[in-house]
C-alpha cells in the first residue's frame, strides 16, 4: 500500500481573490507579500483581468462557472489551511462559493479574513449590486477578521456615511454595529483625519471591547492595490501570531513607504504600488 502524502507541513493560507496580470492589485501583490512572510499563497481566482479596473479599458474572464471545479481538486489532495481571506468577487453566487468553501476547508483553528471590497468614498462600486451588498453582510459572519474601508463598513453596518471629521463616539457606534455581525477582530481602514490617515481597530477583550485608533501621516494620493498590501500582512501576520493593533501599524508603514516610492519612481496612479522595491523591508 502506497504511503499517503501529506500536503500540510507548510503554513498556508486560501486567497481567494481575482488575477489581475498589470496593475498591482489582488492575488498579483498578495501572492509575493505572503510568501515574503514565509506562509505558502494558495490562490483561488474569482476573475482573470488583463489589467485592473481603474484603465479607461480591460479585459476580464469571470470565473464563477470554474470555482466548484477548481476547489474540489482542493478537497481530492485533502488540503488544510492556516487562513482562508476574500478579496474582489464578481457576483453573490461567488459569495455562496465562497461561503461553502469556508465550511469545506475551515479547521477549527483556521483564521478566516473578509476583506468587503463593496465601495468607497461614500459609494456602491459600479461592479456591486444590492444584492451583492446583502450577501456580503451574510459572509462576514463567518469572518474572525473584517478590513473595510469607512463605507464598507457603513454599507455592513447599515450606517449612515457622511464626508468630513468623524468622532470618537461616531466610530465606536459603527463599530459596536460590525461587532453584532459576528467578525472577532475588525479594522476600519483608510479615515482621513485632517493630514493623517487613520486606522480604527476593535480587538476584545475579557470585560468588554476595546478601540486602537492607529495613524499615519497622509502621503501622496491614492492607488491601486494599497488595500490588498495591507490586508496580506493581516492575513500573514495572522497566522504568524503577531498581535492584532501591531499588525495593523506595520502593514499602514509598509504601504506608506511603498506609496512613497512609487512617488519617487513617478509610478502611474493606475499602476498600483511598487511595493517590490521594498519588499525586503518586511519581515515575519
Amino acid at each position: 500500500m502506497s504511503k499517503k502524502v501529506n500536503h500540510n507541513h507548510q503554513k498556508k493560507i486560501a486567497v481567494i481573490n481575482d488575477v489581475t496580470g498589470f496593475g498591482r492589485c489582488s492575488l498579483a501583490v498578495q501572492l509575493p507579500i505572503i510568501s515574503k512572510l514565509k506562509i505558502q499563497c494558495c490562490g483561488v481566482p474569482t476573475a482573470i483581468l488583463s489589467n485592473q479596473t481603474g484603465f479607461p479599458s480591460y479585459f476580464i474572464d469571470d470565473y464563477t462557472d470554474r470555482f466548484e471545479a477548481y476547489t474540489n481538486e482542493w478537497k481530492k489532495i485533502d488540503l488544510h489551511f492556516n487562513a482562508i481571506t476574500s478579496g474582489f468577487i464578481g457576483s453573490a453566487e461567488q459569495i455562496q462559493q465562497i461561503k461553502e468553501f469556508i465550511k469545506a476547508f475551515r479547521d477549527k483553528d483556521t483564521i478566516v479574513m473578509v476583506d468587503p471590497v463593496m465601495g468607497d468614498h461614500g459609494k456602491m462600486y459600479s461592479s456591486y449590486t444590492e444584492d451583492m451588498c446583502h450577501a456580503m453582510k451574510h459572509l462576514v459572519k463567518y469572518a474572525t477578521i473584517i478590513t473595510p474601508n469607512l463605507t464598507e463598513a457603513c454599507m455592513l453596518a447599515d450606517y449612515p456615511y457622511h464626508e468630513g471629521h468623524w468622532t470618537y463616539s461616531e466610530l465606536e457606534e459603527l463599530m459596536k454595529k460590525l461587532v453584532e455581525l459576528g467578525p472577532e477582530k475588525i479594522v476600519i481602514t483608510g479615515i482621513q483625519q485632517g493630514q493623517f490617515v487613520a486606522n480604527v481597530c476593535y480587538v476584545p477583550s475579557l470585560t468588554n471591547y476595546e478601540l486602537h485608533i492607529t495613524r499615519q501621516i497622509h502621503v501622496g494620493c491614492e492607488r491601486n492595490g494599497t488595500g490588498d498590501v495591507f490586508a496580506a500582512i493581516i492575513a500573514a501576520d495572522a497566522v504568524n501570531g503577531v498581535p492584532f493593533v501591531k499588525s495593523v501599524q506595520r502593514a499602514s508603514r509598509f504601504v506608506k513607504k511603498c506609496i512613497l516610492t512609487s512617488m519617487e519612481m513617478d509610478i502611474p496612479n493606475t499602476d498600483g504600488v511598487a511595493f517590490e522595491e521594498v519588499l525586503d523591508s518586511l519581515h515575519v
